[in-house]
């Protein structure tokens, strides 16, 4: 059988891609599948939600927990019991309140009784006679709060009829809170998939081809999942549970992507050559600069959270990373030798046929940037004003979120502090826990109890050269009235010379958390904005692109944050915005928002050497305008994922990336970077030699005449 010859100019097919490579690729990641799937399964063996663990050691109430946890008996679990009834507890109601304390206090020994009144009795009645409270300090030895607050409420079930309880406190909400990310991992995972398979099925309309980006992304995020194990392992990383439905997230929203951009490369070249294997050599060379540059921008951006006080933050950083690079190598290497092997007839029905003579259709982009090309300023005007109108949403309730407010549906942690409030306005607020020096410990105790907002402060127990005092504030928990009371408590004990006196507790952590969270806005945020600039002007070779991509970004930043605001307060009623969400989604929509700038402007820069500025521009956005609007649906579709879970902060990261993510896909890079573009003209890749009148020797002219820049 002869072989039929490589067409003028390109090299033999042996030469490009040897037949057996893409085999040899498949059998490397099915060896390394064998090692890295069972590692994966692993990971959630290492996450932590502790605010030990996810605040700096530097914070106040760090050392607090740290100096419990040291202590015999271990860090306590605070569980508060509110009993009430509506008609006035009864003297049964108190004797089965008193028994239910006796019983439970003998299973779990306490270390202190924190909240005891002047009779000695652990019980407290509310002064309206309606509720009775006690407080139950459980050592960190006896479980975790997820594993005891369980049977705590079913120990207290045996009580008479119309008394009701609520079992709440710092270690009830943990509880509570722990319970809503039980499985969390596999919830994403599975509702991920099933999202990434259904966009595939309607993009491609084929009965297989969606299955190999499935695929080849699936292995990419259980590679992710066993290196990220891996990271923790070997350089004790912080990994929370949020952190580890990101990670999942980001790899299929990204591999996805990468795999959308590389099948209309590798469509297109399909038609200009017949060997698959030179086609996909071709298409590797046409896309894989802008998806390693993408990746880079996205790595490089996510590896800014490392300068990050807060260990959730700062674990992220390299989390986020692994997972990129592993789709990034996943779809570079696996996704294109299967797609090799398995040739053409993967596109069924609509196989790209061989033909040189194959002609371009302008399509929907083509006639899009057409109409641009003639109204560029209504473009350009008309898209800042629409991303203007969704900005004033940032006037709306950008207060930060309380911990009791997280929860979609308020579980019943959450209505005990609700109770606790109305009968016990006095000890309305969490408990704080001072350390102080056993020979200060009255003196400490005396000026707390003089410092405005605190309702009752209760020595406890000395040990290891510490005395610990319990101290409840009058306002409610993680409200700025509270927050105030504990800067002032601080301010107080500190003024003691020589009490050494440190202050931490749930509301205090929460605090310490937000303080940090601020601190590492102001620090990365701009660290973000530099290293993405760097890296657009490395990739473009040019100043002014990158500064008006960036632009572009934060200006869509700016609007999606807005309009999400509008929606988180007048639509969804949620109570703020989680001190955590602004920086997060800052970071993931400048860093995968400018993905699609890049690929646009990658491939405009492209075609500008063959055709100048506006005819290259306006190429570049028809044959990516639909590629890039489907990786953005898929993108806006996998974040949305989070918006189904039944947490407050998980909805609002997930529904605000999404919008963002389609704001840029829909408006931005499809009209407002083209119309800044054809403004601009040739000044855009300043100062390359893109930016200059193009000079042909012996009177050539080029394929199409650069008009002067505009303005």
């Amino acid at each position: 059988m002869a072989v039929k010859a490589a067409p003028p100019g390109e090299a033999p097919a042996g030469r490009l891609a040897g037949r057996w490579v893409p085999w040899l690729v498949i059998g490397l990641w099915v060896a390394l599948a064998a090692v890295m799937v069972p590692l994966s399964g692993k990971l959630s063996s290492v996450t932590t939600d502790r605010a030990v663990d996810t605040l700096p050691a530097s914070a106040e109430s760090t050392k607090v927990a740290v100096l419990e946890d040291s202590l015999p008996g271990g860090e306590d679990n605070t569980f508060v019991f509110v009993y009430h009834r509506a008609g006035g507890m009864t003297d049964a109601d108190r004797a089965t309140v008193e028994r239910h304390y006796n019983t439970l206090a003998e299973r779990y020994p306490p270390r202190a009784a924190a909240g005891e009144d002047d009779e000695g009795s652990a019980t407290r009645l509310s002064t309206d006679g309606k509720a009775m409270l006690f407080t139950l300090d459980v050592s960190t030895t006896y479980g975790a709060p997820e594993t005891i607050v369980g049977p705590l409420r079913e120990a207290a079930k045996d009580r008479p009829a119309g008394l009701e309880l609520e079992v709440t406190g710092p270690a009830a909400v943990d509880g509570d809170m722990d319970a809503v990310f039980d499985g969390i991992d596999l919830q994403v995972f599975l509702t991920t998939v099933v999202v990434v398979t259904l966009l595939l099925i309607l993009t491609y309309r084929s009965p297989v081809l969606w299955f190999i980006p499935l695929m080849a992304v699936g292995a990419a995020a259980l590679t992710a999942m066993a290196t990220v194990y891996l990271l923790v392992k070997g350089f004790s990383i912080v990994i929370n549970d949020q952190n580890s439905a990101l990670l999942t997230i980001l790899v299929f929203g990204v591999g996805t992507d990468y795999a959308l951009l590389l099948i209309a490369r590798y469509r297109e070249t399909l038609h200009h050559h017949e060997n698959v294997r030179v086609a996909m050599v071709h298409a590797l060379r046409g896309a894989a600069p802008a998806i390693v540059a993408s990746a880079a921008t996205v790595i490089a951006g996510l590896l800014c959270l490392l300068v990050a006080d807060l260990n959730s933050t700062s674990g992220l950083g390299p989390i986020g990373a692994a997972g990129i690079l592993c789709a990034l190598v996943a779809m570079l290497t696996l996704f294109p030798a299967v797609l090799v092997v398995l040739g053409r007839r993967i596109f069924w029905p609509a196989i790209p046929r061989f033909n040189t003579a194959v002609q371009e259709k302008p399509g929907l982009w083509g006639r899009l940037g057409t109409a641009i090309s003639r109204r560029r300023w209504v473009a350009t005007l008309g898209s800042l004003g629409v991303l203007g109108v969704l900005a004033i949403g940032l006037a709306g309730n950008t207060g930060a979120l309380r911990e009791q407010d997280q929860f979609l549906s308020a579980p019943e942690s959450v209505t005990g502090f609700t109770v606790l409030r109305q009968h016990f306005p006095e000890l309305g607020g969490q408990p704080m826990t001072i350390f102080t020096r056993p020979a200060y410990q009255e003196r400490v105790l005396d000026i707390v109890q003089g410092t405005r907002g605190v309702a009752l402060a209760v020595p406890g127990q000395t040990s290891g050269g510490w005395a610990d005092i319990s101290v409840f504030p009058t306002d409610a928990p993680d409200t700025a009235a509270e927050y105030d009371t504990i800067k002032r408590v601080r301010a107080a004990v500190h003024a003691v010379n020589g009490a050494e006196a440190i202050v931490g507790g749930p509301s205090a952590e929460n605090l310490d958390t937000e303080v940090t969270t601020t601190r590492d806005e102001k620090l990365v945020i701009p660290l973000v904005l530099t290293v993405v600039l760097i890296v657009l002007g490395l990739l473009l070779r040019a100043i002014v692109a990158p500064l008006v991509l960036m632009a572009t970004v934060i200006v869509s930043f700016a609007a999606a944050f807005g309009g999400s605001v509008f929606v988180f307060d007048t639509i969804l009623g949620f109570k703020g915005v989680d001190y955590s969400v602004p920086l997060l989604a800052f970071l993931f929509l400048v860093a995968l928002g400018i993905d699609y700038n890049i690929f646009l402007a990658s491939r405009a820069r492209e075609e500008t050497v063959r055709l100048g500025t506006r005819e290259g521009m306006l190429k570049a956005l028809s044959a990516t305008g639909g590629v890039i609007t489907s990786a953005g649906l898929v993108l806006a579709a996998t974040f949305a994922v989070l918006a189904s879970l039944p947490l407050v902060m998980l909805i609002e990261v997930g529904f605000l990336v999404a919008f963002g993510v389609l704001l840029d896909a829909l408006l931005v890079r499809s009209i407002l970077v083209p119309a800044l573009t054809l403004l601009i003209g040739r000044r855009m890749w300043w100062p390359s030699r893109l930016s200059r009148p193009v000079e042909l020797p012996d009177g050539q002219r080029p394929l199409v005449e650069e008009p002067a820049p505009q303005g």
